[in-house]
């Protein structure tokens, strides 16, 4: 059976949970790691979201992110695959509360930088954010068991705020 998209109001622990994750990760995959970001709506102070910390863990290259999947897969990550553009390989764990999504990736990687926009613009307009928050409560009730629904009918919105934030709109 699917899994019940739910979002959840903010929670003041999450950035306290992202820090724990990432001291462990950078123990999990050491010096190499470049840097490690809190993304997604729990990085963004007062917005829903679902309850799960997405990360960005940036690495120098591809052969770097490659070494670490078997790190990941050994300390319980479940591997979801290469995602949304070559080179970004992500990773969930449900075991723990909250559940965790971890992305690994290479410098300069254009997904990464989206995701950074995005959250930085949702921090400094909170207006968007809050409309943000307002569509993500109407399409979890859309897509109530259709995760990849809930998510594809964001895009568009999302796209819209990368471009403001790009300026290129």
């Amino acid at each position: 059976m699917a899994e019940r998209v739910e979002v959840v109001t903010y929670d003041k622990q999450w950035p306290s949970h992202f820090r724990d994750i990432a001291a462990s990760l950078q123990a999990l995959i050491g010096p190499e790691v470049i840097a490690i970001d809190h993304i997604g709506s729990t990085a963004v102070p007062g917005l829903s979201a679902k309850p799960l910390i997405d990360i960005d863990v940036t690495l120098p290259g591809v052969e770097h992110v490659l070494a670490a999947i078997s790190r990941m897969e050994g300390a319980g990550y479940e591997s979801r695959g290469n995602r949304y553009e070559h080179d970004v390989y992500a990773f969930l764990m449900r075991s723990t509360n909250p559940k965790r999504r971890v992305y690994l990736l290479p410098q300069g990687n254009e997904t990464h930088q989206k995701r950074i926009f995005f959250r930085d613009y949702l921090i400094a307009h909170p207006q968007t954010a809050a409309e943000y928050a307002a569509l993500k409560q109407k399409l979890a009730r859309e897509y109530a068991y259709d995760g990849d629904g809930y998510t594809r009918a964001k895009a568009d919105f999302v796209n819209r705020v990368v471009a403001a934030a790009q300026g290129t709109t």
